[in-house]
């Protein structure tokens, strides 16, 4: 009998309210597919693939109207650098945390200008 991984995506798909395809970014930024690549590449976005085809998707949180968050860069490094891959970053800024400066996820936090208290918390958990 073999063991196997568990599927890290199921409570994604409650944690996130809206996602969106790579398509959808070029058509919301307003800009072509290499450069949507380029932020993934970056790292100024995450995505992870869902569904049966594996479609490469963002979480639409992590956009506001100028485009990327810039705050999210940092604090995508942080917890990717105390060992965390794309899917559990995300799921770690869409968990509710009620002891946090505002209401909601460390994501609400971020977009809220609690910027320093929410990388404080990715220090905390990554290390």
């Amino acid at each position: 009998m073999s063991e196997t991984t568990p599927d890290p995506l199921p409570d994604l798909e409650t944690l996130v309210p809206r996602w969106l395809t790579l398509p959808d970014l070029v058509e919301l930024l307003g800009v072509r597919l290499s450069t949507v690549r380029g932020l993934l590449e970056d790292r100024e976005l995450l995505g992870v693939r869902r569904g049966e085809r594996g479609v490469l998707c963002v979480p639409a949180g992590f956009l506001d109207d100028d485009g990327p968050i810039p705050a999210l860069r940092g604090t995508f490094t942080v917890l990717a650098d105390g060992g965390m891959d794309d899917a559990e970053i995300i799921r770690w800024l869409h968990t509710p945390d009620p002891t946090l400066p505002v209401a909601g996820a460390p994501l609400d936090a971020i977009r809220a200008g609690f910027k320093t208290e929410v990388r404080r918390r990715a220090m905390e958990e990554a290390f």
